[in-house]
């Protein structure tokens, strides 16, 4: 098989990790968690491609495109989680796994986060574990790509 591409997509105001209400969400930037992913990807083989829009349309657009060049999916799509029908039915319609992250919990926070329209159509969900959410969910996201491809 050969080596794994997986997207790391992240939705609106993640660009502003490490400004943006630190108490909540520390001081890590999106570039950290890039290099973060990119090292556990890197140390299993895989490759890393990555993307931020603060515009619904933009990260739907990117998904469409790059669908036929990926395996697999890591992504917080920040506020999109809980209020996008047409990002959750963009990743049903790419047909590739996705886990949903979040470096908060969601459910320990206000209520209209506790609702991700964009989980059913998820592999899983990693939330609340900080930076190290996004290495847990990118090592799950690349076990379900091995056990697939022992069983095909």
């Amino acid at each position: 098989m050969p080596s794994p591409v997986l997207l790391l997509v992240h939705g609106p105001n993640l660009n502003l990790l490490g400004e943006r209400n630190p108490a909540v969400y520390g001081r890590t930037t999106l570039l950290d968690i890039e290099a973060d992913v990119a090292a556990a990807a890197g140390a299993r083989g895989a490759s890393l491609l990555c993307y931020q829009s603060n515009h619904e349309g933009s990260l739907i657009d990117f998904l469409h495109e790059r669908r036929r060049l990926a395996n697999g999916v890591v992504m917080n799509a920040g506020a999109f989680t809980h209020t996008s029908v047409a990002l959750r039915d963009a990743i049903e319609a790419i047909q590739l796994p996705v886990v949903e992250v979040h470096i908060s919990n969601t459910h320990a926070r206000e209520g209209f986060r506790h609702v991700s329209m964009i989980a059913p159509v998820c592999l899983g969900q990693v939330t609340g574990l900080g930076r190290d959410g996004y290495t847990v969910a990118t090592n799950l996201l690349l076990d379900h790509l091995d056990a697939a491809a022992i069983q095909s």
